[in-house]
């Protein structure tokens, strides 16, 4: 991206000048070797995104922006539902509510390489991968309706957990207004029995050892410390949550000039907020929200089952969930008046700082954890949420893509990729050759740059690197 048009005051944030029909700014975290290495097409949609009704303060993007649908990946927005603001399918994403969470495991990185070719085999016999991939849990219609309402607390009801995992999910493991009732039965079908799988892309399952660590103080608040073993788990909502996207694109996109909006990008399609269009999706949206919550709490449930069995000292306890394909309603401070508004994050991590009302009380002194997930070969980070919180509150959610996956599929084997990880100690299980060559580490920008350029925009602390000994790909 060309820097000729931006201008910043301390090279940690890049402001576009409204002009045309931008009814805000557009701004754009990251240092200069960032955005330089960022496509073209991240400042047009930013910029796109400034044009939609009832925006408030800016168009934001995150260090590791890159080109997405409708909203760059790593764009936030906020939009006013009394000034006409709109929800946009595109500002969510697809894979509704893909996230991560993070468990401690009472284990040292030590135990794990004893016993780390068998920990392995064994996660990945247990845990459902893949495109298309099944678990052995068959919901009917009425369980599918439960899951789509409780999200991660119907799972531990169902045996799928352990209640102090709720206090350190995301709006306790179930957000509220979800409606069941506007998923469509093809959703609800192509989720029947994916619950409990990792699906492909860059999701994953990885057990990693603690670094560096950046912040002694919240790194004891958070429970970890140099040498620990982690686990970390990165899948959203399955087959459920594109079938909604693709539904609600398709119908927004027709529906939204009778509503007067012209919209710059057709993959911005979107509703104000409080007519019958955007209230039936944000309530099919929370509905895959749940079922990501729900789909994370029985991985990690599969994921327990398995240490018990190799590693039996194991204690796995969650650190934190955090979801980066969403659009909430929250309440911030705008021109000296608190506002209800609706906070698109399009792989952007919710960041709340502390005291954050939010925050379960354990966490209140220090924040909230942000989880920035890294690509197998590549560390993974834990950051801290900042009491300054800007744009609304919200971070990064990994290192941001710098070429494609074809691009990376003709660079790199599969195979080649697996061979020289493992000559490092990371040892990798898939069921697709093509799916790691696709996730080569060196097809993403360098994850410690984008961090760093977080919390120098104080957009979160870092608190602790992450470094991979087993990675589950699909």
């Amino acid at each position: 991206m060309a820097l000729d048009s931006l201008t910043t005051a301390d090279g940690t944030a890049w402001t576009i000048t409204p002009e045309g029909d931008m009814r805000v700014p557009a701004v754009i975290f990251g240092d200069a070797d960032l955005l330089r290495d960022m496509d073209e097409m991240v400042r047009k949609q930013v910029t796109h995104v400034a044009c939609l009704p009832g925006i408030v303060d800016a168009s934001y993007a995150m260090p590791d922006a890159h080109w997405g649908y409708g909203f760059p990946i790593g764009g936030v927005a906020a939009f006013d539902p009394e000034e006409g603001g709109v929800v946009s399918m595109g500002g969510v994403g697809f894979d509704i509510s893909c996230g991560v969470r993070t468990l401690t495991t009472g284990l040292t990185a030590k135990d794990i390489r004893n016993t780390q070719k068998s920990l392995a085999d064994r996660l990945f016999r247990v845990t459902p991968a893949g495109v298309g991939s099944h678990g052995k849990i068959t919901l009917d219609d009425e369980e599918m309706t439960a899951m789509l309402a409780g999200g991660a607390k119907w799972a531990v009801e169902k045996g799928w957990g352990e209640k102090h995992d709720l206090a350190r999910t995301e709006d306790n493991g179930c957000i509220d207004g979800a409606d069941p009732a506007q998923v469509s039965h093809q959703a609800r079908k192509r989720q029947r029995r994916e619950m409990g799988t990792l699906g492909s892309g860059n999701h994953y399952l990885e057990v990693q050892e603690v670094g560096k660590i950046y912040d002694a103080v919240v790194a004891q608040a958070f429970g970890i410390a140099t040498g620990d073993a982690v686990v970390t788990i990165h899948c959203g909502s399955r087959g459920l949550g594109h079938q909604i996207g693709t539904e609600y694109l398709q119908r927004m996109a027709k529906t939204a000039a009778s509503y007067g909006i012209a919209l710059p990008d057709r993959e911005l399609a979107c509703a104000p907020i409080e007519s019958e269009d955007g209230r039936n999706y944000l309530g099919a949206m929370r509905a895959g929200i749940n079922c990501a919550l729900a789909n994370r709490q029985i991985l990690t449930y599969l994921t327990r089952t398995v240490f018990e069995e190799i590693l039996p000292e194991a204690d796995l306890r969650l650190l934190y969930d955090v979801s980066h394909n969403t659009c909430k309603e929250e309440t911030y401070e705008v021109g000296g008046k608190p506002r209800r508004l609706f906070v698109h994050r399009k792989g952007a991590t919710r960041a709340f700082g502390p005291g954050h009302p939010a925050l379960p009380a354990d966490l209140k002194d220090v924040g909230q954890p942000v989880l920035i997930g890294g690509s197998m070969g590549t560390a993974s980070h834990v950051l801290v949420g900042m009491a300054e919180g800007h744009a609304f509150h919200s971070a990064c959610h990994g290192a941001g893509r710098r070429m494609s996956r074809r691009q990376a599929k003709k660079q790199w084997s599969g195979r080649e990729i697996v061979d020289s990880l493992a000559a490092r100690g990371i040892l990798i299980r898939s069921v697709s050759q093509r799916g790691v060559a696709e996730e080569a580490p060196d097809a993403y920008k360098d994850v410690d740059a984008v961090v760093e350029a977080a919390e120098k925009a104080g957009l979160a602390k870092r608190v602790a690197q992450l470094h991979p000994l087993v990675c589950i790909k699909g």
